[in-house]
């Protein structure tokens, strides 16, 4: 299949992807409640594994320079705290009257730019490897399904319509598409190699400093075992298929 048609359809069904936020929303507050914190362990889990496994063996293959390898897995890394910490105190500045709203668009944009160097990274790695994009891609919709339920959850709290909710967060989803397609038409005038330790570093922040301080936050023995195993089960996953992509 050619590599435009493959960036575009896997595109296309992240953008679906997000529509998962309000599918879930439809069931009650109490399976909800149970469905998260797993489904955000399960994803902390997955992008690790895919980190580990999968981004950081195959883009050692690619460099001869370890060094500059990790320099710029460190770069994927701290991008992405530089830009929660620019949001958040963009959020504390403006928002202090009011929250709610100026909150809502934070989290449109916040997912906007996750999306859309998300759309680069993974476009990358499917022009590489087509397999190794795939897990990729997996390990991404693993952490999207909770991220994309706590968006919209977070829209209709700020008092957003559900049907405006929706649609604004699909909107937002499309970014991915719009880095995939960048990818692709300057992949061959650039070495895009250097994009696998970047999402790498991507993969690592999202699950260790976003997702597992969440699940953190519930003490109780029985809900610890549960996310712990949901954990283990993500990157149970991710070791399990990066044996399929060696094979």
């Amino acid at each position: 299949m050619d590599n435009l048609i493959i960036i575009v359809v896997f595109g296309l069904l992240m953008s679906v992807v997000s529509l998962s936020g309000g599918v879930i929303m439809l069931f009650k507050k109490q399976v909800q409640s149970k469905l998260l914190l797993p489904l955000v362990a399960f994803s902390a889990g997955s992008l690790i594994g895919g980190a580990f496994f999968m981004m950081i063996p195959e883009g050692l293959h690619h460099f001869g320079n370890v060094k500059v390898f990790f320099l710029i897995l460190v770069l994927g890394f701290s991008l992405f705290f530089v830009l929660e910490q620019f949001l958040h105190y963009h959020h504390c500045k403006k928002a202090e009257s009011d929250c709610r709203k100026p909150m809502s668009y934070l989290i449109l944009i916040g997912d906007g730019l996750h999306n859309l160097i998300g759309g680069l990274s993974i476009s990358a790695l499917f022009l590489i490897d087509f397999k190794l994009g795939l897990i990729a891609w997996l390990g991404a919709v693993f952490h999207e399904i909770p991220q994309e339920l706590g968006d919209f959850a977070a829209l209709v709290h700020s008092g957003w319509e559900k049907k405006k909710a929706i649609t604004y967060n699909l909107l937002s989803s499309f970014t991915f598409l719009i880095g995939g397609l960048i990818t692709y038409f300057v992949s061959d005038k650039i070495d895009i190699s250097f994009l696998i330790p970047f999402a790498a570093g991507n993969f690592l922040y999202i699950g260790a400093t976003d997702l597992i301080p969440e699940v953190n936050k519930h003490t109780t023995l029985k809900n610890n075992i549960v996310h712990f195993l949901s954990f283990l089960m993500g990157i149970a996953l991710l070791f399990v298929l990066s044996l399929y992509h060696n094979h």
